[in-house]
């Protein structure tokens, strides 16, 4: 359970690194919503794999290499599902950019990265 915690919590420090990037994208230099979004999200994402392997499952393997490559892997999953939610909340239901990534973000995360990241990424 303390693990799940404490992956709730490099969650949310990934989430505020990601959405702060998103919306400073568009509203400060004007990008489209997607681009930033997806600029956000791998941002996040970076933030999300350091404190995972360190803090969250206290990876001892050696393997970074391999921790990284899966992690990119399962990381352009989430990329996938999040972008696509953006665009189909946002365009489809009109949903402004901001609540429309909130949505897609919270329901990829509780259905997607921990489970990856726990069964996948960071194993013993």
């Amino acid at each position: 359970m303390l693990t799940f915690l404490k992956a709730q919590a490099s969650s949310l420090m990934a989430s505020a690194t990601d959405f702060g990037i998103t919306i400073i994208a568009v509203n400060l230099f004007g990008l489209w919503y997607l681009a930033a979004s997806i600029i956000g999200t791998i941002s996040g994402g970076v933030v999300n794999f350091l404190v995972n392997r360190k803090w969250v499952f206290q990876s001892r393997s050696k393997e970074l290499k391999w921790q990284v490559f899966r992690y990119i892997i399962v990381w352009a999953g989430n990329l996938a599902i999040v972008t696509a939610g953006v665009f189909i909340f946002t365009h489809f239901f009109n949903l402004n950019y901001v609540l429309a990534k909130v949505v897609s973000s919270v329901l990829t995360g509780i259905s997607y990265n921990y489970i990856m990241q726990r069964q996948f990424i960071f194993t013993s």
